[in-house]
């Protein structure tokens, strides 16, 4: 379900998103399902396609210290998940093993976006068994291309290769159940090694499956690509002659024809009520595609409890923003909560006849 989503096994929270409405005082405490966590700003690649480029790479880090509260309090307000990735490169972060199991040992699932190119030592032994699934971000299937569009050293390419054949020799080795799998951006500068890019997960390293995912431009980045993505659309048909019983190609065809659809719900039915996102310097930001804007940003976890954070007057005055003033043209195509939304305004705003007829 990599290109649609998987709000509806989470009746619950969307029973109390639909008896809140514009009810403050029943949505205040509605705790994300997910949160994505920068653990650290700094990044060792500088891709072309970097939404979040215009955030700095500055070189910050989450505080292991707060976390050891902040992340067990937030097991226990109902989050379900959270994905290590960010403004920077995950790995990167010195006690990431340890933030792994903390995490997990909150009761809350973990996930990995990656560049492969960094794993600290230990992970496989002390992390990657609390892992639920891992991604790594490869975008080419030569070193030549790949510096190119990572920005990097060439022998780059052969580090992710590397540690992600170690993940998955760990895997096999220890009977673990992380799903391990890889993602590329589809852009002109690399949408002919796609074909090849599936042979190598697939055959050399033994991943699990490859997303094939389009771009989509951020406001504030400096990252200006321009790509009509109907030329594409027959993409899905053709790799999934790759697929084995122990691999799969996820062309996100859906996410590339709604990038250029016209249709699209008028409320961002998602912020700030099932997803967080928080910065490597600890600031919690209603929307991933907005950080550093004030109005989606509620508190610091430094600074504040996750409860007091999240139950605030600040994120209070973002959900009556988001509600009645904000005018969702400005935002990200394709966001992340796309799918989630279109699937709330059906069932919000727009129910096609005959529901009761179930």
């Amino acid at each position: 379900m990599i290109d649609s989503h998987k709000l509806v096994y989470h009746p619950q929270r969307v029973a109390a998103l639909l008896e809140a409405s514009n009810d403050w005082e029943k949505a205040k405490s509605i705790y994300p399902i997910y949160v994505e966590f920068s653990p650290v700003g700094a990044c060792n690649h500088r891709c072309i396609f970097c939404a979040v480029d215009y955030v700095g790479y500055k070189t910050v880090s989450l505080d292991i210290e707060v976390l050891r509260k902040r992340i067990p309090e937030m097991g226990t307000l109902g989050v379900k998940s959270v994905m290590f990735a960010g403004e920077g490169e995950p790995m990167l972060h010195k006690h990431i093993n340890e933030i792994v199991q903390i995490t997990k040992g909150a009761g809350i699932d973990v996930s990995f976006t990656t560049n492969s190119t960094v794993m600290p030592k230990g992970f496989c032994e002390e992390a990657l068994p609390h892992v639920s699934w891992l991604k790594a971000s490869i975008n080419a299937a030569t070193a030549e291309t790949y510096s190119k569009v990572h920005r990097c050293k060439p022998h780059h390419f052969d580090l992710a290769v590397s540690n992600l054949k170690a993940m998955v020799a760990a895997r096999r080795e220890k009977g673990l159940t992380c799903t391990l799998g890889a993602q590329i951006l589809l852009i002109p500068e690399n949408a002919h090694e796609i074909h090849d890019l599936a042979l190598l997960c697939r055959d050399e390293i033994g991943l699990d499956y490859l997303v094939v995912k389009p771009y989509s431009q951020h406001g504030l980045s400096n990252a200006k690509i321009d790509i009509d993505y109907t030329s594409f659309l027959d993409l899905e048909k053709e790799l999934k002659e790759l697929e084995t019983d122990s691999f799969s190609v996820v062309a996100r065809v859906n996410a590339m024809r709604n990038y250029g659809a016209d249709e699209r719900y008028d409320t961002c039915y998602s912020t700030p009520l099932l997803l967080a996102h928080i910065m490597a310097d600890g600031t919690v930001n209603g929307c991933l595609a907005y950080l550093l804007d004030e109005r989606f940003e509620y508190g610091n976890i430094n600074e504040a409890s996750f409860q007091e954070i999240w139950e605030s007057e600040r994120r209070k005055k973002n959900f009556d923003f988001v509600r009645h003033e904000m005018n969702i043209e400005n935002c990200r195509k394709n966001c992340r909560m796309d799918a989630v939304n279109r699937y709330l305004y059906r069932l919000i705003e727009n129910p096609p006849p005959h529901v009761n007829f179930i």
